[in-house]
């Protein structure tokens, strides 16, 4: 894969911008997207005005606070944002068909093959970034370079609305004294490893013996070697690309500890929801429920069942992960996050029964879906979820459309 010519797109402060772009008269204001003001949640996303201050994403809300006294709270929208995230897509592959979504907010572009319609690199990155700004009112930095990694890497040594271009020739006078935990994919475990072998730049993990890297992480090593050089062959995958799901899972921090068992019930049919919500829209069923539960001192616990039949209901899956709740004495251990996952998933199994009673739930559940993604979310659910509850309506920043799926939120 040589000669490539990469984008990486970064928008910045992605969601408080957006709520900027809404509501403008908050514009040049600090600025904090956060969960239920009122119940216990973090920052999602900082403004630029409020990062100057020293608040940072995941930060407690009382943190932020006491660091930037005068910032503004909002709710997080999620349908802002993924309205804003396809008018994105859209906007990109009018320059190439080769747009890997990264995140809600970030994306990749292979821009190899279309130089001759739109210019070099440089070009379409500042025809993106203008159109961006035209067209949404909101900024973007972009990075350059000769494969994805590079690419990542320019677009966050200058923020806000910056462009670093990364030359081939200049590959290794960048990565001499940059951090490890500056690249992609070196995490703080393994930075901290290395940093205990004395290996603090990209530079000296590059002159590290790769067989031992090799003996210590595996596969893992050799890739580590790989991109301290900046090596990165892995492709820029169509937009409409969709890699096989393992696993389909929601988790919730609730509002406050609970110890009381039907309240997380409750919780847990929501949650299940969800999961068969995703499950359905991608074609998925599957057979192991996977509970975990955050207590209030933040010990996490888990367990998970397999059972016989292959599930993409909310109702059935609530039941088995009920069956795994009970096993906890929730009135002594408290509850502070639950979450629900199905694995050992199939694709592509979805027919009607035979039988009359199944029939008339699947056309129920199908009319169910129907509704909700015209209406969104929870527009029509069970009884039990409508009165006095709350929807989790944060959105993940590793969202990601589907191939076939309606843009929407989960």
């Amino acid at each position: 894969m040589q000669n490539r010519t990469i984008l990486h797109l970064d928008m910045n402060a992605f969601f408080a911008a957006v709520e900027q772009r809404t509501n403008p008269h908050l514009k040049g204001k600090p600025v904090l997207v956060c969960g239920n003001p009122k119940g216990r949640t973090v920052i999602i996303s900082p403004s630029y005005e409020a990062r100057a201050f020293g608040v940072k994403t995941g930060m407690n809300l009382w943190e932020a606070k006491k660091l930037c006294k005068n910032s503004i709270l909002v709710e997080c929208n999620p349908a802002n944002y993924v309205e804003v995230a396809n008018h994105l897509q859209k906007l990109f592959i009018q320059f190439t068909p080769l747009v890997e979504i990264f995140s809600i907010d970030e994306c990749f572009l292979d821009v190899s093959g279309c130089q001759r319609l739109f210019g070099s690199g440089r070009d379409i990155a500042l025809k993106i970034k203008k159109r961006v700004r035209e067209e949404l009112d909101i900024t973007c930095s972009v990075g350059i370079g000769p494969n994805k990694l590079l690419a990542k890497l320019g677009s966050h040594l200058k923020k806000p609305d910056g462009l670093v271009i990364i030359e081939p020739e200049k590959i290794q006078q960048v990565l001499e004294n940059l951090p490890i935990q500056e690249l992609c994919g070196i995490g703080p475990r393994i930075t901290e490893k290395l940093n205990k072998l004395g290996v603090y730049t990209c530079g000296q993990l590059a002159r590290y013996p790769v067989e031992i890297l090799q003996r210590m992480y595996g596969i893992v090593g050799l890739h580590l070697h790989d991109i301290a050089w900046g090596v990165d062959d892995s492709p820029v995958m169509p937009y409409d690309y969709v890699e096989p799901a393992k696993s389909v899972g929601h988790s919730f921090t609730l509002p406050k500890d609970t110890f009381d068992r039907e309240v997380a019930k409750k919780y847990l049919l929501q949650l299940s929801e969800q999961v068969a919500r995703r499950l359905r829209k991608g074609n998925y069923k599957g057979k192991t429920v996977h509970l975990i539960i955050r207590i209030p001192d933040f010990t996490t616990l888990g367990q998970q069942v397999t059972i016989r039949k292959f599930l993409d209901e909310g109702v059935e899956i609530y039941h088995t992960a009920v069956k795994i709740l009970d096993k906890f004495n929730v009135e002594a251990i408290g509850v502070r996050l639950l979450g629900v996952s199905v694995s050992n998933l199939i694709c592509g199994s979805s027919q009607l029964s035979l039988m009359p009673e199944e029939n008339r739930r699947q056309c129920l559940i199908y009319a169910m879906d129907k509704i909700n993604d015209k209406y969104g979310e929870f527009s029509v659910t069970w009884g039990r979820l409508v009165s006095g509850f709350k929807q989790n309506n944060i959105i993940s920043p590793a969202w990601r459309p589907h191939k076939n799926i309606r843009f929407g939120y989960n």
